[in-house]
């Protein structure tokens, strides 16, 4: 029998947007490797933020918008300053920043903690 997610009833099992949410960090780890990984994994966020909402796993989807969002806007500018080397050290900082956000959102999922805003 599937389990039904009533953003209502706090007490419903949150393990499928768990799951989810985890499929997410993992395609956004996986965009070092194959780029388009990113971009399916902020259409899953966006699928799966209203379904979310009112949970704890709510703070997880946003944190996961946001990471996508302002990585594209840190590659655009190392992207636009590539070829007077300081693009170079803003592409290196977006990779950091990038790896900082997946772990620190994959660990406190892990532990069933939500991401601060």
């Amino acid at each position: 029998m599937p389990v039904i997610i009533d953003n209502q009833n706090p007490t419903a099992d949150p393990q499928p947007l768990k799951n989810i949410a985890t499929a997410v960090y993992a395609l956004q780890a996986a965009s070092f490797l194959l780029v388009i990984t990113f971009f399916v994994a902020i259409i899953l966020s966006y699928i799966k933020r209203d379904d979310a909402r009112g949970t704890w796993l709510e703070s997880h989807f946003r944190w996961q918008i946001r990471t996508f969002w302002f990585s594209v806007l840190w590659i655009a500018l190392g992207g636009l300053t590539f070829f007077i080397i300081i693009g170079w050290f803003i592409l290196f900082a977006a990779s950091l920043w990038l790896i900082y956000r997946i772990l620190k959102g994959w660990l406190n999922l892990n532990d069933g903690k939500p991401m601060y805003n």
